[in-house]
């Protein structure tokens, strides 16, 4: 069996994962608050756990896996959106779940095993609540009850912070009821023209950071494996969550492994509505900008590193899944179909299991393209493995295409041979010329892959990768001698 190493949040560090059970893998991830359209920076972390969620379940099977992704459908955000344009909550909310499920799916995206609704689970909440106060570690306050932070010691550890500096900081509403500024709403009052529900502090609704711990126990129990979400969810949300799920359940250890992915730039700004850079999945798909190339672009990044959403880098997918539909298109042709029990690649697999390591994974996607291109014995074996990687990772180029590119490409190299053929057989004159110490030789075919808009990246101890820039000229491969 693979084994799948995995950085820890909790510890700063990566490890070998080891589940609680095998046999019944347990995994949550925060979901949207449905009250508008999922952005861009909304599908960085749907794209990165359907991709763990997708090699747990090559690893342990489809039925040993339980993933949880919640949607909350009761927040101050919805009841805001329902007053400004006079529409019922239930009307927004199912409106914008159903956008949800379209635009996710439209990314290559597989259900969650459960998606639970946050309104589905006051009762377990208002429990939970009640265990609290009971422990000593919330209190009732004007019809509201807060989480005493100061009565958990461990309070800021995950996020490393002092409760010190974190209440010289604290962005957090200065309340006359609160008996410490750092003390967080569980439960808040409802007036009559608000949503509310029946509790032993009057009619009400609870707090963002109870839904997920209620939710999280009820689903998958006290202690399950995998939490995840986005880099901004570290604090407060995430070591809310830990302070009331371990106060309320001490002898469980809530999540064993912590996950999170970073954050979302575009062209080297913070994506912000004021900067005009602010754009939805929905809003890429309908400038004909298809879901696979979204996918691509947001697994081109490790996961835990900041991600800038580039015009080049949607321009560099969409040629290399151009090239991979025609690649899989004439393979068909010739006769190649996917056998029902092919495997991903085990570089593929390797990668995948060191921390997600996407990158390294599409490179290989890429190798294996280049080998069924120069066909021969290993071409059988290759296409075998790509289809089934491809699959692995929620990639579909089949039935992708960019005609305004294939024509391109096609024109260029009508009788020069493939793109990737052409550039890897550079790639290989360089090296061989760089082993001569023919450096003159080698820094001319860069120049001139680099005029093409190719651009080329050296890596220690392993070969040279490349991508297509958005200046690139196909044209200008033509004259090149290999």
């Amino acid at each position: 069996m693979t084994e799948i190493s995995l950085y820890n949040t909790r510890t700063r560090s990566k490890a070998p994962f080891r589940p609680i059970d095998a046999e019944n893998v347990r995994m949550y991830v925060c979901g949207p608050t449905v009250y508008d359209r999922a952005h861009i920076g909304n599908a960085r972390p749907v794209v990165v756990f359907d991709t763990l969620f997708r090699l747990l379940r090559m690893i342990y099977g489809d039925d040993a896996v339980t993933y949880v992704r919640n949607l909350t459908d009761i927040d101050d955000k919805i009841i805001a959106r329902s007053n400004q344009s006079g529409r019922p909550i239930d009307a927004i909310t199912t409106e914008t779940t159903d956008w949800y499920h379209a635009d996710t799916a439209a990314l290559g995206v597989l259900p969650p095993t459960i998606e639970p609704r946050a309104t589905a689970y006051v009762p377990a909440m208002v429990a939970m609540i009640e265990t609290l106060i009971e422990r000593g570690h919330a209190y009732a306050a004007e019809g509201h009850v807060l989480f005493a932070v100061a009565s958990y010691a461990d309070y800021g550890r995950f996020a490393h912070r002092s409760l010190d500096e974190m209440q010289a900081g604290a962005r957090v509403e200065v309340a006359p009821y609160k008996r410490d500024p750092m003390d967080f709403v569980l439960w808040k009052p409802s007036a009559p023209e608000q949503p509310g529900w029946p509790s032993p502090w009057g009619p009400g609704r609870p707090g963002w950071h109870i839904e997920c711990s209620a939710m999280s126990y009820e689903l998958l129990g006290e202690s399950f494996d995998i939490h995840g979400g986005g880099i901004d969810l570290v604090f407060p949300h995430h070591e809310n969550e830990i302070a009331q799920s371990m106060c309320a359940h001490p002898h469980g250890h809530f999540a064993n492994v912590w996950m999170h992915n970073g954050f979302l730039n575009v062209e080297g700004e913070k994506m912000s509505k004021s900067l005009g850079n602010f754009f939805t999945v929905r809003d890429l798909l309908d400038r004909g900008i298809p879901g696979e190339v979204i996918r691509f672009v947001l697994l081109s990044t490790h996961y835990r590193q900041p991600i800038d959403w580039t015009e080049a880098k949607v321009h560099d997918a969409t040629v290399l899944l151009t090239l991979w539909e025609k690649l899989l298109r004439e393979a068909r042709s010739a006769g190649r179909v996917p056998a029902a029990d092919a495997q991903p690649a085990p570089e593929v697999m390797s990668a995948l299991a060191d921390d997600l390591n996407t990158p390294l994974a599409l490179k290989v996607l890429r190798d294996l393209a280049s080998e069924i291109r120069q066909g021969g014995a290993q071409a059988e074996h290759a296409f075998q493995e790509f289809t089934a990687s491809l699959n692995l990772m929620g990639i579909s180029p089949d039935g992708f295409r960019d005609a305004a590119i294939e024509v391109s490409l096609s024109r260029a190299f009508a009788d020069a041979g493939t793109l990737e053929s052409r550039v890897s057989a550079l790639l290989r004159a360089r090296e061989d010329a760089r082993a001569r110490r023919d450096f003159a030789r080698a820094d001319e075919i860069r120049e001139a892959l680099t005029a093409a808009g190719i651009k080329v990246m050296d890596r220690t101890g392993g070969p040279s990768e490349w991508a297509i820039g958005a200046d690139f000229d196909p044209a200008k491969l033509e004259g090149i001698d290999a």
